[in-house]
């Protein structure tokens, strides 16, 4: 568990510094190819790209050591971490920070937190079969396209919410196959290891990481980071439970208190996109200069912050 709070700890510092690199190098022109060329060139993303794969790691190493259900929920962790890395970022206090803000990130990390709670005592590490794998990947990759022709479609911190939807969904199903992986490593010797799992993390990454880039260009990093805190580890937790059968010997209670701590940490993510203070900023009505400027479009009406 201790290797999975200190890749929680890389995650978050990682999306602080990209979120910020991202923004810098969009200059309100949105995330185009251009952009996306500038960014792998940037230093500060670079350095954040270093922090996510260092937490990875560490997180994939927690992955070996216990089952997929109690390890992935941990992660949340990189939410409050987050939201305090953003609010120095800004200059300001937590106790700034309106109640309905602290309690959203308080949902989302209770919700999670008790979920581990519960799954810690009852989930048992099974193995990743060749089959799971397969019937996971066509699960996912529908899951994937489906979010991201949705995020497509829509705007402002709903878009946010969808891309990073999908990047988590495409994360969860990457803790499944490092599992596969690390059981591997185990019992085969290095030259007789399956390459599919290694193919399938690599096109996985590659995907989830052009989602999340997108998600920051649309909203805040604590909003982005909540979503992949939360949606991630219910994934996986759903892969764990409904595929490879870690909860077999979970009772009908638990499994109920495990739903009901899945719904209000998702209910802490969709406060946190309602109330979040950079929401709050775009509804607060500008001052009426002129009657040109009611016909005038905000900056905000693109997604990412551009004007029309």
């Amino acid at each position: 568990m201790l290797l999975a709070a200190l890749g929680a700890l890389g995650n978050a510092v990682g999306a602080r510094m990209q979120h910020a690199a991202v923004h810098d190098t969009m200059d309100g022109s949105g995330l185009g190819l251009r952009v996306q060329s500038k960014l792998v060139r940037n230093p500060r993303w670079l350095v954040g790209l270093a922090s996510l794969g260092t937490g990875a790691v560490l997180h994939a190493c927690a992955l070996g050591l216990a089952p997929l259900s109690v390890v992935q929920p941990i992660g949340v962790l990189a939410l409050p971490i987050t939201v305090l890395l953003n609010v120095r970022q800004q200059g300001t206090r937590v106790r700034d920070l309106s109640p309905n803000v602290l309690l959203a990130v308080t949902a989302a990390t209770g919700g999670v937190a008790a979920f581990v709670f519960l799954a810690a005592g009852s989930a048992t590490a099974t193995p990743v079969a060749g089959d799971v794998q397969l019937l996971a990947t066509q699960l996912v990759a529908a899951a994937v396209l489906a979010v991201g022709v949705l995020a497509v479609l829509t705007r402002s911190k709903v878009r946010c919410i969808l891309f990073a939807a999908g990047c988590a969904i495409a994360y969860g199903y990457v803790s499944l196959l490092m599992r596969a992986v690390a059981q591997q490593l185990g019992t085969t010797d290095l030259l007789d290891i399956n390459p599919l799992p290694l193919l399938g993390i690599a096109v996985a990454m590659v995907v989830g990481g052009w989602l999340l880039q997108h998600g920051y260009a649309s909203g805040p990093p604590d909003l982005v980071v909540a979503c992949l805190t939360v949606i991630d580890p219910i994934v996986a937790v759903g892969l764990g439970i409904g595929l490879l059968g870690e909860a077999d010997q979970v009772s009908a209670w638990t499994a109920t208190g495990q739903a009901l701590c899945a719904v209000v940490a998702c209910i802490g993510v969709f406060a946190l996109a309602r109330y979040h203070p950079d929401t709050q900023e775009r509804r607060v009505p500008a001052p009426v200069t002129g009657s040109s400027d009611l016909a005038g479009p905000s900056s905000t009406d693109r997604p990412d912050g551009s004007s029309s």
